[in-house]
């Protein structure tokens, strides 16, 4: 039941924030792991807390390891004692605990389906009627078409009366044809409206806020195109190392990490045309016209547009880091990148010509997620006459992480009697403005994907424009086994030949 449906049958919730959401059975594909018990399980119990969940919900956690109701209990209590952004309340969190159950068993077993079945009729006769239901995979990426294939054999994937949805993580594939392998395999058995591709920085409040900036305020849409727009830098850097993760990042790497899906998703928004209305379906159209606009490049062009590297050993904020090679876990002579810069441009009417330079990396000089809009120069300096150095082109800085926030940098005068000029900053926080915190990225999306709004997920013709951008760079790559890969320090701001990538500019200070 979508929201326009749920409005007409109910005219009295018309223009309510929180649109009452169905009595719903959450069902947690590897709810032992590490995704559910850090960020799944927390945002749960604080969506609880303010009182955001559906009147009646059921929560079911599903793992390979052998446990039980009150064992699953205690685990989701310590996660939520461990990582919930607010101290719980233990009456709120016995409540919550109280609708919660265990199904152990291998994601390849039909008898787990068959078991998970019956749970589900017995909540649906408890309920004394058919209740959504929400699977949600927080697994391995191979498990992904396993279970949706799984769901559909067991006929799980639909209900009488009722709404199923699932949910999948990121990585959606390892490169194109994966990507569309892991479509097909969901599409086989679910329709596409049932289908939500996460990706937490969608549900970031100053991703979020990239759209209301631009589409809310007329200060900024008449320079927001090429004849006004130098050039755009998007970073988004880490201070950590890989830590435990090295089997997963040995896989990955920095582009496939973050480059792909998060800093694509940043770049869209940032450059899409406004949609006719804020709804799940016209945004994605608008945000897969500009990703098909930036022209994948050919396997002869990446050296130019396309830097990797290494972190090596060196200090972030005063301790002494191995580098990458040394991590445990990484192979002696592992060609994966921890950073990599890219320099692309969107072929339409509205960027054709402006640079749009991403970068991302670990063990960098601090942790960082900022878009950084450069306006041309003014087209003439009256002041040149005065010794005038401070001058420089204006910005619109998007924080992402960790201040979040917005901030315009323009030219002012020094008090005195010349005309000196300096860049000062107009500036807005989201916590000084608003004097609340930002909830997790994950709260708003799993409450969005009980409601069915699929705004701020991923569209399958998305996933696979976001992979076509990504994939000859990956070729390429993968083709040069002898090019030696560059090194930079850790606790710096990266190798020195991401700089090659800037035609006459300079990357903004970490």
């Amino acid at each position: 039941m979508d929201l326009e449906r749920l409005a007409l049958e109910n005219p009295l919730i018309d223009g309510l924030e929180r649109l009452p959401v169905r009595s719903t059975v959450l069902v947690i594909f590897g709810a032992m792991g590490d995704l559910a018990s850090r960020k799944l399980l927390p945002a749960i119990y604080n969506l609880a807390h303010e009182g955001s969940l559906p009147e009646r919900i059921e929560l079911i956690g599903i793992s390979r390891g052998e446990s039980s109701d009150e064992r699953f209990r205690q685990h989701m209590r310590e996660s939520v004692d461990r990582f919930s952004r607010r101290r719980p309340n233990v009456d709120v969190l016995d409540g919550l605990l109280e609708n919660v159950r265990y199904v152990s068993g291998s994601f390849d077993d039909p008898d787990l389906y068959s078991r998970l079945r019956e749970v589900l009729e017995a909540i649906d006769a408890d309920f004394g009627g058919p209740v959504n239901r929400v699977f949600y995979l927080s697994t391995a990426p191979e498990f992904f078409p396993v279970i949706t294939t799984a769901l559909g054999e067991a006929g799980l994937n639909v209900a009488e009366d009722a709404d199923v949805r699932v949910v999948i993580e990121k990585p959606i594939g390892y490169d194109l044809a994966s990507a569309r392998i892991q479509n097909e395999a969901a599409l086989r058995h679910f329709d596409e409206s049932q289908i939500f591709r996460i990706d937490h920085y969608l549900g970031k409040e100053t991703v979020q806020n990239v759209m209301a900036l631009r589409f809310a305020n007329a200060l900024f849409e008449p320079f927001w195109n090429r004849n006004f727009v130098d050039h755009v830098q998007i970073t988004a850097a880490e201070d950590i190392g890989v830590g435990t993760r090295a089997g997963y990042y040995e896989g990955s790497g920095a582009l496939r990490d973050l480059v792909q899906n998060h800093m694509l998703q940043l770049l869209a928004l940032l450059t899409m045309e406004p949609p006719t209305a804020f709804e799940a379906n016209r945004l994605r159209d608008e945000k897969v016209k500009v990703l098909e606009a930036i022209v994948p490049p050919r396997l002869d062009e990446v050296a130019s547009m396309a830097v990797r590297a290494q972190y090596a050993p060196g200090v972030v904020s005063g301790v002494e880091c191995a580098g990458y090679l040394e991590e445990p876990g990484v192979a002696e002579r592992s060609r994966t990148e921890t950073y990599a810069a890219l320099k692309l441009y969107v072929s339409n009417w509205r960027w054709a010509g402006v640079p749009f330079y991403l970068r991302t990396g670990k063990r960098l000089a601090r942790k960082l997620t900022e878009i950084a809009v450069t306006l041309r120069p003014v087209p003439h300096l009256a002041f040149n006459t005065t010794g005038n150095s401070g001058v420089q082109p204006n910005q619109v800085v998007l924080t992402v992480q960790p201040d979040e926030g917005v901030s315009v940098s323009l030219g002012a005068k020094i008090p005195g009697t010349k005309m000196a000029i300096r860049p000062v900053n107009m500036e807005f926080h989201y916590g000084t403005s608003f004097m609340s915190e930002s909830p997790e990225a994950y709260e708003r999306l799993i409450m969005d994907a009980m409601r069915g709004d699929a705004t701020l997920f991923t569209r399958n013709d998305e996933v696979e424009a976001l992979w076509a951008i990504i994939d000859p760079i990956l070729a390429a790559w993968r083709a040069d086994e002898s090019s030696p890969i560059p090194q930079y320090a850790a606790g710096s701001a990266g190798p020195n030949a991401a700089d090659e990538l800037l035609d006459g500019c300079a990357w903004r200070r970490l």
